[in-house]
């Protein structure tokens, strides 16, 4: 029986329509005349999906009972006996019922698949088993029912259902995805413009990476060989010479003409290994590629031009970017050159990029690592065999009375020269051929005793003996230096791992950096020398070890770093070819000195402009909050004080209480704004408690309408760390803004938790502010538009917001769905552990 064929409707979020795009295909199936049936789908009350469900044949559901309730779910057995051409199963990643055949409602639909059912399914990207991590980083929720990736890799088809997120805002405000009760919540939570964005990217990639994974499989099922432009993606040649950084910058422009470009820069290495590449600048190299977005990749390969080609087409690339050959003009009597072979044997779906460069025609040849090959002692040694073994050997030839013949004799001389080349390497084993040679001619070809040869053959035995021994010194001297430079980069490699691995863990401190360079080369002390000028004296930034030099002339080595940082070693001299990896240390030693003291500047930018807000804060409060109540007691009192009225003695009672009243508040004012005085001059910081809201926000509203304010705010939210005085000014302000511009319909207080974070929600429904103006509400002395009369001079929510920033919290302004501005007062979660805390402000 053949397996049923599986179609997803891939969402990028709830309610953008794959439930409906699903039913929609069903109906075009069934008016062709397939057999579809509906196995299971959740409308969710949504009107226009319920209707799309007219039409077609419903498979009754399986009641399961659990806990004293009874859930429906799908009937699998039901499905299997209708048995269906095509059958409609919703929200793939439901977890069923416990009691139900399976566990997931996609081993259901497994189980339909094997039965030879097509099936038609649904699901979002957030509830993919690999996405849950990021989405809950981006949502701030956990996914608990989700799919294996795997499950809906191996779908038949997969179609995007994709909405702009502020189109699907819109669609949920209208009542089209939620109930009207929930829109407020879901808007202000889940569904935010950047959570909608961010799903909506995870949507579009994983769908584009699904699809190039099915286009290579169907390259690969029919042999495609040809080159498929259907996305750029550009090959760039690199050799490990200086030229490829400017290859690589090259294809990087070429990539970003194109929508969707590539750059994947490959270094094909000979397998010999007998020509390797400058491991710091490949690595340079890579991390260029890296920074332009692109990838490296490492290839063997004997033909260099063909190993091109071939991981060119196997990627699907539709342009290779090369140099202009390094070879001299000579250089081209051995062959055309890889430029020239390639851009020859690309074909005609493959444009190849011939850059010119500043390398070009200076020559291609990568300088060989040398180095100490072989030990003293066996250098000495094989001196000793090379020179007196030749001649030990003739002396004990000499007393031999019997011929042994000259073949015999040179295979005897040959053995000792191989013997010095494997002891101290070519210059004994030539030596040591050459005085063999010398001895063979003078004691054992005849004429004896005599420099001249009177055989023609016994002269090509002693030039064969010659060649022979010089090249069995250079196969053990290639060797042995062969040898030394491994060892060589296997210990650079584990250096630089460290200082790479070191960035990763945050490892930062310059003390560890230079003790960590004490060791490796094992000095004595090392110090990081910095003056301010390229005259100046130098001073000591950091040292480690004893008796660290002060300047570079006191050091037994110095490693300049720019002009003005230097590197003073003492201990030993490092050789030459420790250079590089000390150049290492240095340029890491620059990086954290500059990172050190960008924090540091950092730090000092952030106090000051914290002070900056405070202060603006300040002087926002004194021209804008005293203003109230001292209108409120200036005309109490001159009621009070008017010949012309006789108050009765309620009236006056109310007056006085009135006055009392503002009195009250402006000494709550006033106090706050001592503090805030004290903040600015550095000898107080908001004092951060654990502070309920649930108290906090009843004394934020004192002086406002009671009727005019509807709060939501539970009993069960987690504390938040704040200032309960600069807190209710916040509130107070932002209410009393909310109070003004909303007349006739109440103003609701709502709060609720995220993940670490408590929002606060003042939701008005006025006439709204658009998007381009949320931000200037914000800003000192600014009035919107339609603001009322007498409102003002536009400073309460710029004081609230300068308070709520001084106190580690945000403010910002949202759409109210239906008409009206939402402030939203973001605050930290307060530590448990934790009850007292403060917040530096300068």
């Amino acid at each position: 029986m053949a397996r049923g064929r599986l179609r997803i409707h891939l969402g990028a979020a709830p309610g953008v329509g794959k439930t409906y795009a699903m039913l929609c295909e069903a109906h075009r199936r069934a008016e062709r005349g397939t057999d579809v049936v509906v196995a299971l789908v959740e409308h969710h009350g949504r009107p226009r999906t319920e209707q799309l469900l007219h039409g077609l044949e419903l498979v009754p559901r399986r009641e399961v009972a659990y806990r004293g309730t009874a859930f429906g779910e799908m009937d699998v057995d039901a499905v299997l006996a209708r048995r269906p051409a095509v059958a409609l199963v919703d929200e793939l990643a439901h977890t069923n019922v416990p009691g139900s055949r399976h566990t997931k409602r996609w081993q259901d639909v497994e189980e339909l698949l094997a039965a030879g059912i097509d099936v038609v399914s649904t699901v979002n990207i957030q509830h993919l088993e690999s996405l849950g991590d990021v989405v809950e980083s981006i949502t701030g929720v956990r996914q608990k029912e989700t799919v294996p990736d795997e499950v809906v890799r191996r779908a038949d088809q997969i179609e995007l259902a994709d909405m702009d997120p502020h189109a699907l805002r819109r669609r949920m405000a209208h009542g089209n995805v939620y109930r009207p009760d929930k829109v407020d919540a879901a808007l202000s939570h889940y569904f935010r413009p950047g959570n909608l964005t961010a799903l909506r990217e995870l949507a579009l990639l994983w769908t584009a990476d699904r699809a190039d994974a099915y286009l290579q499989e169907y390259r690969g099922e029919h042999r495609v060989e040809r080159i498929w432009g259907a996305r750029e993606r550009i090959v760039v040649g690199v050799t490990g010479g200086p030229e490829g950084r400017t290859l690589i910058r090259r294809a990087a422009r070429l990539a970003e003409k194109g929508a969707g470009g590539e750059v994947l820069a490959v270094h094909i290495a000979r397998a010999d290994g007998l020509r390797a590449a400058p491991p710091g600048e490949l690595a340079l190299q890579r991390t260029l590629v890296e920074d332009v977005g692109g990838t490296f990749h490492h290839v063997m390969g004997d033909d260099v031009a063909t190993s091109l080609l071939e991981f060119a087409r196997g990627a699907n690339a539709t342009q290779i970017v090369m140099g202009v050959s390094r070879r001299r003009s000579w250089q081209y009597a051995w062959g055309p050159g890889v430029s020239a072979t390639v851009a020859r044997e690309s074909g005609p779906d493959l444009d190849v990029h011939i850059v010119t460069h500043d390398e070009a025609a200076k020559g291609r040849g990568l300088p060989l690592a040398r180095g100490a090959r072989l030990s003293r002692s066996r250098v000495l040694w094989g001196w000793l065999v090379g020179v007196a073994g030749p001649a030990l050997l003739t002396l004990l030839l000499g007393l031999v009375p019997v011929d042994a013949g000259l073949a015999n004799d040179v295979l005897l001389f040959l053995t000792l020269t191989v013997a010095a080349a494997l002891i101290g390497g070519t210059r004994p084993a030539l030596a040591s051929a050459a005085a063999g040679s010398l001895l063979l001619n003078w004691y054992f070809t005849p004429p004896v005793h005599q420099l001249t040869i009177a055989d023609p053959r016994n002269a090509v035995a002693l030039a064969i003996f010659v060649g022979v021994a010089a090249a069995v010194a250079s196969v053990v001297d290639l060797a042995a230096r062969r040898t030394h430079q491994a060892a060589r980069l296997r210990a650079e490699a584990e250096t630089l791992s460290f200082l790479a691995g070191s960035v990763l863990r945050g490892e930062t401190t310059l003390d560890a950096l230079l003790e960590r360079l004490r060791e490796t080369f094992a000095l004595d002390s090392v110090a990081l020398l910095e003056r301010r000028a390229e005259t100046g004296p130098w001073r000591r930034t950091a040292s480690v070890g004893p008796d660290p030099a002060g300047r570079p002339e006191d050091a037994d080595a110095d490693l300049a770093v720019g002009d003005r940082l230097t590197l003073a070693l003492r201990g030993r001299v490092p050789a030459a070819e420790d250079r590089r990896v000390l150049g290492a240390f240095a340029a890491q030693a620059a990086v954290v000195l500059d990172r050190r003291r960008l924090v540091d500047e950092a730090g000092r930018a952030r106090r000051q402009a914290e002070g900056n807000k405070v202060r603006t804060a300040l002087l926002a409060a004194v021209s804008h909050d005293l203003r109230t109540p001292l209108a409120g007691i200036k005309a109490s009192v001159s009621s009070l004080r008017s010949p012309d009225v006789d108050w009765s003695a309620e009236d006056r009672a109310e007056l006085l209480a009135g006055v009392e009243e503002g009195a009250d508040r402006l000494t709550r004012l006033i106090g706050n704004l001592l503090d805030m005085s004290r903040l600015e001059t550095g000898t107080l910081t908001p004092l951060l408690r654990g502070t309920d809201l649930d108290e906090v926000v009843p004394m934020a509203l004192l002086g406002l309408p009671g009727d005019g304010v509807v709060l939501d705010v539970p009993e069960t939210l987690p504390l938040v760390a704040a200032d309960r005085a600069l807190l209710e000014r916040v509130l107070g302000n932002i209410v009393e803004n909310a109070v003004r511009h909303s007349p006739g319909a109440p103003v609701l207080i709502a709060a609720s938790a995220l993940a670490d974070r408590v929002e606060l929600r003042v939701v008005d429904r006025g006439p709204g502010v658009p998007d381009e103006a949320k931000e200037g509400i914000f800003a000192p002395f600014q009035r919107h538009g339609d603001a009322p009369q007498g409102a003002g001079v536009g400073l309460g929510l710029a004081v609230a917001r300068g308070f709520a920033e001084a106190m580690g919290g945000t403010v910002t302004a949202q759409d109210t769905p239906g008409g009206g501005l939402t402030v939203v007062v973001g605050l930290q979660v307060a530590s448990p552990e934790a009850h007292l805390g403060t917040r530096p402000v300068r």
